[in-house]
């Protein structure tokens, strides 16, 4: 695991790449990384994430108390701390409003598994979520059904968030699903979107299983 100092800097960096390609706008979006057992580092509430330093950055334990940092923790923070109870591969999560992806999710139009071989090996299934009202328990009781099987999640009428087991996985998750929304968008108003032949989706889907088994032996 690397040290909290090289996550600060990472997390930092994330949050300038978001804001740089437009993902994010004033203080949206928030950025998570689990440091061990009882401990998450996470975006402080109100920052923008374009103009974050590694020392906004503040680290919470499970229960959601504040251990280090001046800030107040993300609103979204019980969001996050779900996806970490729920899947104990996972290291760290990216939640923004990625405006292909974005429109999608206020659209209420899910994005489908099987268009591109690239999201179907490296995402997997993109399900969208129930409305939730944003800062409430309600959002991580509608990612619930489906935080087991997924890793990128359109939250109706509110964002895009990704997770990973680790933070680049996670960010590159989120460009992978805010470009293919944009190509989805695209393709729609071409007037028609091919799906990959059933056969090599269920192959990709076989290469996807053995990919996620290779990295959590090696984890």
């Amino acid at each position: 695991m690397l040290s909290p100092f090289v996550i600060r800097k990472e997390m930092a960096e994330i949050g300038r790449r978001l804001y740089e390609r437009g993902m994010l706008a004033g203080s949206d979006g928030n950025i998570s990384v689990r440091l061990d057992e009882d401990r998450v580092m996470i975006t402080p509430s109100g920052l923008a994430k374009g103009r974050m330093t590694p020392d906004d950055l503040v680290i919470v334990n499970f229960a959601g108390k504040l251990l280090q940092g001046k800030g107040k923790p993300s609103s979204e923070m019980a969001m996050h701390l779900a996806v970490y109870r729920e899947r104990e591969d996972i290291q760290a999560c990216v939640h923004s409003h990625a405006p292909h992806a974005t429109s999608f999710a206020v659209a209420g139009i899910p994005l489908g598994e099987d268009i591109l071989p690239e999201v179907v090996l490296f995402v997997g299934k993109i399900p969208l979520t129930d409305y939730a009202p944003p800062g409430t328990d309600a959002v991580p009781k509608s990612l619930e059904p489906h935080l087991e099987n997924s890793n990128a999640f359109l939250l109706r009428n509110h964002g895009l968030l990704t997770i990973g087991r680790s933070l680049e996985e996670a960010y590159n998750r989120h460009e992978t699903v805010e470009h293919y929304a944009h190509i989805v968008a695209l393709a729609r108003r071409l007037g028609n979107v091919d799906t990959i032949p059933s056969e090599d989706f269920q192959r990709l889907e076989k290469m996807r299983a053995r990919l996620d088994k290779f990295w959590d032996q090696k984890s």
